[in-house]
């Protein structure tokens, strides 16, 4: 019998102006979808022009200047579209969809189409039941004792997965699909026996569990840093006063 992670998934990341969930803007977008581990991967990709400056930093990491983007990218407001269509569509198949560090993927798409389209995520959800596998929590529960960092470069090395060209969308999307399927295959005995909705359950409930072991030792340490326990989805922030 195949295991859920030899099978069809989908892999989603984007590239952003910066790390701020509420304010950052998506300017790079993929998805990719492969059916059967090993097997031709389709990719889509969205290149986006902000409507706001891409600060020096991010272009640093990414690589994407604001001439590129200006040249090159499309208005935000019809590819966010595209881009929840075409999450929505690889949910409604019943398709894991892979994200690393969801929170912040799936957070920053929200909030992008609540600026643009006044929609959510959510809406283009209603009929496909969201159902993530996120590597990083999966490694975090999994390997728990293990030191060191866990950012995606890392946990490539870590699983033996190829990581060509970081910081691109439709190669960091590629690599966490494959990290998951390296995840699975040595942590097969734990989790072969779940389904993908399972599994979404639990990562749910081993994030809030991570989340609150990083606040504490933020706290200990006296960094006033606060931790969001939400995954893979961080609820709206409440309008002002």
């Amino acid at each position: 019998m195949m295991h859920w992670f030899e099978g069809p998934l989908a892999a989603f990341d984007t590239e952003t102006t910066g790390v701020d969930v509420e304010e950052d803007r998506i300017v790079s977008a993929a998805l990719v979808v492969q059916d059967t581990a090993g097997g031709r991967s389709r990719v889509t990709r969205w290149l986006v022009n902000p409507g706001v400056p891409v600060p020096a930093g991010a272009t640093g990491i990414h690589g994407l200047t604001d001439d590129h983007l200006q040249r090159n990218g499309r208005w935000p407001a019809p590819v966010v579209e595209e881009i929840a269509r075409a999450v929505a569509e690889q949910c409604a198949t019943g398709r894991p969809l892979v994200v690393m560090n969801a929170p912040f993927d799936l957070t920053l798409l929200d909030r992008e189409l609540r600026r643009h389209r006044a929609s959510s995520l959510a809406r283009y959800l209603e009929n496909a039941p969201l159902c993530v596998v996120d590597p990083r929590v999966l490694d975090k529960h999994l390997d728990r004792y293990r030191k060191g960092r866990r950012t995606l470069g890392d946990l490539c090395e870590v699983y033996g997965v190829v990581l060509d060209g970081a910081h691109d969308a439709a190669a960091d999307a590629t690599a966490s699909l494959e990290l998951v399927r390296a995840v699975g295959r040595r942590f097969s005995a734990r989790l072969e026996r779940l389904t993908p909705a399972e599994l979404h359950t639990l990562q749910a409930v081993w994030h809030a569990a991570q989340a609150r072991g990083l606040q504490a030792w933020f706290a200990k340490s006296g960094t006033p840093e606060a931790v969001d326990p939400a995954w893979p989805l961080r609820p709206e922030l409440p309008a002002a006063a």
